[in-house]
This record gives C-alpha cells, structure tokens and sequence, in this order.
C-alpha cells in the first residue's frame, strides 16, 4: 500500500530485535493501494512485508492475523505471520501498529485471461469454506464488518455535498435499492472483500498467494465473488465479459456450488460490490490522506460499473 508514515532502517532494525530472521538488507517501501503503509523487508534469511496500520487500533488487528494463519495451515495460499521471540506478531511502530508477514510468490496481473480468472474463482471457493472452521480467540469482541451498509450509508452522507445533481441521484437511488435488500438468507461466512487484481499473486500460471487480508470479515458468500468478478471479469468500459465472468463462476461452482438464492441475488450483490469502491474511492478523493508515493483511484469508473449493472451489463 501507499507509504504514509516513514519508516527507517535504524528504527526498523531496533523493532525487529526480537525476531529471529536475520539481519537488515533493505526496507524499500511499496507504492500500490490508498489505505495501509507497506513496506518490503529483505533480511539475510528471506523477504517478507511489513505493515502498518494507518486506520485500525491494535485491538481490532487480532482477528486479522489469526485468520490468515488460520487459512495458512488449511492449505490456502496466503501470508503467514512472522512472531518474534514471545510469539507475538503484532506491534507498535512510530506510533502504529504494525506485523511482519511472509513474502509470496508471484506477482499481480493488470490483464487477466480467462484461465486466471478460473484459478481466482477456485481459490475463492477454497477459501470460502476453509474459513467456516474459523474461530476467533477474542469472542468477547468479535470482529466487526468495516463495510457493512451502516459504513456505506454513512460514506455517502459525507461524499454526497461534493457531487454534481446527477451522481446524487445515483447515489440516493443506489442507497434505497440497498435498503430493500434481504440478505439474511444467503450462505455467509469469512470473505476477503477485497480480492481485486492486485491483491493476486501469479508465479507462471499457478497462484502464488492472495494477500491484503485487511478488509476481510463474515458476509454472504456471493457478495465476495461479486466484488471480484466486478474487477476480475470487465471490459475497459466496466462491463462485463462474458468468457471470463463464465470461467471465474464455473471454476467458483466447481468447488463450492452457489445455491438458488445466491443465483437470484447475484445481480443484485454486483450493484451493492460496485456501490462500495465506488463511496470509498470517493472519499479518497474528496477527503485526501497525506503520504508518500500515494496512489488516488479513480471513483468513475466504479460510479461507470455501477450504473452499467444496474442495466444487467
């Protein structure tokens, strides 16, 4: 993700004290994403990712560490956190709180073909039911979805004076169809809600890991897949292409079937997908963070997806 708060090697080095991975090659920081601070670490034993959280408490991360470790050791690939001595993985750091997980293989695909979009939509299913066996430690606090519609609604209510008359009307007409949605009786569980194309790693044509667990939490199944076919399977224009919407589904159903309420509700959870990148790049934009290498997307072309599937496209 974006750098927004400054890490050293001479600080780096004095927090990693306690981790038994060797000395400090490089720290070089990672300019893709808006929302965490990312750095890559290369040590004299391996590579791996340092996080900082810049919008989470340190009380809220545990359900995040323990899930990735949790699908680490049910064959899922994704990263591995790294504990120090005491066996602890997170900490703070300048002032933020911060975890050292393991480096992947592979890197992310701007343009994905058909097979790719296969391989995503298998790994999402594995996932999705490797995630039902998932307990967290802390069940006096669980986790809370940070994307919930309550986040949605109150997002719009703050980028909704910035908007020109016509991108309101969007908005106040997408928030009602939001409100007369019944999601209550679709198969839910832990989902990444966030598995856009740089959030996939490739080694050849293989996967190599699904990274940035950060946004994950439980909700319908089906709205996960909907987020990642709505960035997975488009044309330029935001529309949907068939050959690799029919690939990522067929792969999807080949491991976890979709039941007939998710079929009926699929059109429907592509809206509500579309609805929440395109509040949160929003906000981005209207509301600005302060960082180094900082990376703004760009709202319209969620604002585009969305009215495109609110045509059936």
């Amino acid at each position: 993700m974006s750098v927004f708060t400054t890490v050293s090697p001479e600080q780096l080095k004095t927090w990693l004290q306690d981790y038994a991975i060797g000395d400090l090659l490089e720290l070089k920081g990672i300019s893709a994403g808006i929302t965490n601070t990312n750095y890559f670490v290369t040590t004299t034993q391996n590579k791996y990712v340092l996080t900082l959280f810049e919008q989470n408490s340190i009380e809220e991360l545990p359900f995040f560490i323990e899930l990735m470790d949790h699908l680490a050791h049910h064959d899922i690939p994704c990263p591995q956190p790294i504990s120090n001595s005491k066996g602890e993985s997170l900490h703070m750091l300048n002032c933020k709180p911060a975890v050292l997980i393991s480096c992947l293989r592979g890197r992310d695909i701007h343009h994905p073909s058909v097979l790719h979009c296969g391989e995503v939509g298998a790994v999402l299913a594995k996932m999705h039911i490797a995630g039902l066996s998932f307990q967290e430690k802390n069940i006096s606090h669980p986790h809370r979805n940070p994307r919930d519609s309550a986040w949605r609604e109150k997002t719009a209510a703050l980028v909704l004076p910035h908007l020109p008359a016509q991108d309101q009307a969007l908005l106040k007409e997408t928030l009602q169809f939001q409100q007369r949605l019944d999601m209550t009786a679709l198969p839910s569980g832990v989902i990444h809600a966030d598995l856009f194309r740089d959030n996939v790693l490739f080694d050849g044509d293989q996967i190599g890991g699904l990274i940035d667990f950060y946004y994950a939490y439980r909700d319908a199944f089906v709205y996960d897949l909907a987020i990642t076919v709505n960035d997975w399977c488009v044309q330029t224009d935001g529309s949907l292409d068939s050959a690799k919407f029919d690939a990522m589904l067929q792969a999807y159903q080949s491991v976890r079937p979709l039941e007939p309420a998710e079929h009926a509700a699929f059109n429907s959870m592509l809206r509500i997908a579309a609805l929440r990148f395109w509040l949160s790049r929003l906000y981005d934009k209207i509301f600005p963070q302060d960082g180094e290498l900082t990376h703004a997307k760009d709202p319209d072309h969620f604002k585009n997806i969305l009215k495109l599937r609110m045509q059936g496209v």
